[in-house]
């Protein structure tokens, strides 16, 4: 009989769907810097993608603190939502929308990233590795604030731009 799987089994297991996503987005954040006409858009995107170096290298810490090797697994969802920011890309490139359209794409995946570190943050205290709830919260922090400057972005110029074109 197959061994039940337990609340560590799925703590480690949606660790290494996180590390996946933080991986990939680390390769779609430049791509979204480029294409992004407003100087402060691609100047969030870049700031973002230093963060989410910081949060690859917490997450190694993480699964450290379980006595695992950092691997990631294919993260459905994220590959998603990257695509839907490619697809932006390349039907609004040059428009006046493109860049609210890649915000939106942002916000989407800042909203992935906040509901599973939230997550993990929780499991983490209830399995006792308050190790791993510190740097889970480090991370939480930062992708809240991220959402909350790309909210800004939005509202005051990008929105605004896309509507006035």
């Amino acid at each position: 009989m197959a061994k039940q799987k337990m609340l560590d089994d799925l703590f480690h297991d949606t660790l290494k769907d996180i590390y996946f996503a933080e991986k990939k987005i680390l390769a779609t954040l430049p791509k979204m810097a480029k294409a992004a006409q407003s100087a402060e858009l691609k100047a969030a995107f870049e700031k973002h993608r230093t963060e989410t170096e910081g949060h690859v290298a917490r997450l190694e810490k993480v699964f450290g603190v379980i006595g695992k090797k950092p691997v990631g697994k294919t993260c459905a969802a994220i590959m998603g939502i990257t695509e839907e920011g490619a697809e932006i890309m390349e039907e609004y490139k040059g428009s006046p929308a493109l860049d609210a359209g890649l915000l939106a794409a942002a916000q989407a995946v800042e909203h992935y990233e906040i509901s599973r570190y939230g997550t993990l943050r929780t499991w983490a205290g209830e399995l006792g590795l308050n190790e791993a709830v510190a740097l889970l919260e480090a991370t939480l922090k930062e992708e809240k604030t991220t959402d909350e400057a790309l909210t800004q972005i939005a509202e005051s110029a990008v929105n605004v731009a896309a509507e006035a074109a």
